[in-house]
Order: C-alpha cells, then structure tokens, then sequence
C-alpha cells in the first residue's frame, strides 16, 4: 500500500510539474501584448506600415553639393530628363517602306509560312 501510495504521488507531482510548465508558454494576456506593443513602438523598434520589417535607407557614395553639382550641369548641358516620359525609349525606326512590310506579309500568308496563334513559334 505504501508503495502505491508513493508512486501514486510522483505521478501527481509530475502532472502538475508539467501544467506549470505549460503555464509559462500559455498565450499572453491582451493587456501583455499592448504592453509590449507600446514599449516597441516608443523604443522606435515596431515595423511600421505593410512592410515585412526593417529596412535599410540606401547609402550614397557622393556628397549632396557633389550630386547638385551634376544635375546642374547635366540640365545646362540639356541631358537631364525631363516630364513624366524621363527614363523612357525611343521606339524604333523601321528600315523598310509601309508598302514593301505589306507585300511580305502577303506574300507570307499566301505561302502559309505566318505563323498563327499561341502555338506559333517566335
């Protein structure tokens, strides 16, 4: 009986052992979580916005008057982009007249070498 007993009572000890263990990792409390959500937010280490996290602000390699410096220069010299289009391309020029890109494709179709539709190779 007294050896029942005894083991009767590790096994309780272990049980309630494990619960406390439990306990340490149960899920905070909300007033816990606003805590730490305003503790982040006044250290200035919450990621703000829809962003993943941090990150970092690019580094340039010349000095603010040095980049001035260049872009005054580059609009005096009338190559620096202007308007919405800034940065966009040319298209290009054709080689060929309206009429003789015309008589190819004709003569293409007529041959049936016009490649057609999604399955047509580029």
């Amino acid at each position: 009986m007294k050896k029942s007993l005894i083991t009767l009572s590790a096994l309780i000890a272990a049980v309630f052992a494990g619960q406390a263990v439990r306990a340490e990792d149960a899920p905070k409390a909300r007033a816990d979580v606003k805590a730490e959500a305003k503790a982040a937010v006044k250290a200035d280490a919450a990621p703000k916005g829809e962003g993943a996290g941090a990150v970092e602000k690019a580094k340039s390699t010349k000095a603010r008057a040095e980049v001035k410096k260049e872009a005054a220069d580059a609009e005096k010299a009338g190559t620096a982009p202007k308007g919405e289009a800034a940065g966009a391309t040319e298209k290009a020029k054709s080689t060929k007249a309206r009429a003789e890109v015309k008589k190819e494709a004709a003569a293409a179709e007529k041959a049936g070498t016009n490649p057609v539709g999604e399955g047509a190779k580029k």
